[in-house]
């Protein structure tokens, strides 16, 4: 799974959340800092899964997540009480991984921010082994 191949126009399963840019956010060059966009994706992805009754810790069958992988293309800046929407949802679901995207864009202009995606796998903290997405969640995921 290349997330540099990601499609980002599916309008219609997205999960959108607001998160407003704190001081804690911004880097020396006064904008948002490019770690906290990763932060950012994390957070609109507790969010996601929230609001699905689920958690990364429990994604249902004693399963939780791992991150695998991260991409982001920075596309603009942000500034310190600028209110972002953060839009997300599943792209690829496989047996033991997906992918979700993610789009971060300026609520009051729409200026895209930035945009990615993060692959995660189900895994076992008991184990410590990357384990099978049960079935119930990928229907979740597969229904939005």
């Amino acid at each position: 799974m290349r997330a540099k191949n990601a499609e980002f126009s599916d309008q219609e399963r997205r999960f959108v959340t607001e998160i407003e840019v704190r001081v804690t956010d911004l880097n020396y060059g006064g904008h948002l800092a490019n770690d906290r966009v990763l932060s950012f994706f994390h957070e609109a992805r507790v969010r996601f899964l929230s609001s699905l009754g689920l958690s990364e810790r429990d994604i249902g069958e004693g399963i939780s997540l791992t991150q695998t992988e991260a991409f982001v293309q920075y596309k603009s800046e942000a500034f310190l009480g600028e209110r972002l929407a953060c839009a997300v949802w599943p792209q690829e679901i496989g047996r033991v991984r997906f992918r979700l995207a993610y789009e971060l864009t300026e609520l009051n202009s729409k200026r895209l921010v930035a945009f990615g995606t993060t692959e995660l796998a189900g895994f076992d903290y008991a184990s410590r082994r990357v384990c099978r997405l049960p079935d119930l969640f990928k229907k979740a995921l597969a229904n939005l």
